[in-house]
């Protein structure tokens, strides 16, 4: 198993992306602090783990709080003894935050400040307080969520799109500074993910404009991240560090002519 005998936090954990690595984290050996804002969600994971037969302990954190940070990297070292991998997942999108993310003239510093907060502090806090621990264990692997939309230019959802612009830098200078030492930090950036969230914040009818975008010919899913965040985690990819990888079905492989010049 990829992950035998590592432990692993995962932030955002309870839902979409951040609830199908945790499961399959588990499925490879790991033992897994299932780390949400909302308790029910990662209570719901954990219990889900548990029941599949491996190990996990659920926690509520809201990552863009440095005290709730520090609690949440305690939490595995008092249950589990020590830290080897962390997934800077969770993010705000929530629609009262991502859907008032628009023009730029319009947009409103409070919807700014909470993204930079959640998407940029979050794993910024994650790194600052898991590496000590990791450390203590000889070294890991840090994974964060980045995303297409920070590699390329959008008029709308400006906030969100630095964000996760900025975790590219992130990734570079964590793995600069903390390389020799046996730390490891790098980025997944998916394309549009079909989460619950992104159903519930996309009109149905966007779906197939996204999907001609995309040179596999399907939108991306949870366990599409999942499956590169666990290889990301490995020792499979022990020589990958300060990278951003694209896990997009192509999307940014091609002229933007593309979707004009395929049929459906």
């Amino acid at each position: 198993m990829l992950l035998d005998g590592k432990v692993a936090i995962v932030t955002g954990a309870g839902s979409g992306i951040g609830r199908e690595t945790s499961l399959r984290m588990a499925a490879e050996g790991a033992r897994v602090v299932v780390a949400d804002l909302d308790p029910d969600s990662a209570a719901a994971v954990a219990a889900e783990i548990v029941e599949g037969g491996g190990e996990a302990a659920p926690c509520t954190v809201d990552v863009s709080d440095e005290a709730g940070v520090r609690a949440m990297v305690a939490v595995a070292g008092s249950t589990f003894g020590r830290l080897d991998v962390l997934f800077n997942n969770a993010a705000a999108v929530g629609q009262d935050v991502v859907g008032r993310d628009g023009d730029l003239l319009d947009l409103d510093v409070e919807v700014w400040d909470p993204t930079m907060a959640v998407n940029v502090r979050g794993p910024m806090l994650g790194c600052k307080h898991g590496i000590p621990l990791m450390l203590e264990s000889g070294g890991g692997s840090i994974v964060n969520t980045s995303s297409t939309s920070g590699l390329t230019g959008n008029p709308v959802r400006m906030a969100y799109g630095a964000s996760k612009a900025a975790l590219v830098s992130l990734a570079m200078n964590v793995a600069t500074a903390f390389g020799r030492q046996g730390i490891r930090c790098n980025n997944v950036a998916p394309s549009l993910t079909v989460t619950p969230a992104a159903r519930t914040g996309i009109p149905d009818d966007k779906f197939g404009l996204y999907r001609r975008a995309h040179l596999v010919d399907r939108l991306g899913l949870p366990r599409d991240v999942a499956n590169a965040v666990v290889w990301l985690a490995s020792e499979e990819a022990s020589f990958v560090t300060g990278q951003t990888l694209l896990v997009d079905g192509g999307m940014l492989a091609h002229s933007p002519t593309h979707p004009w010049l395929i049929e459906d």
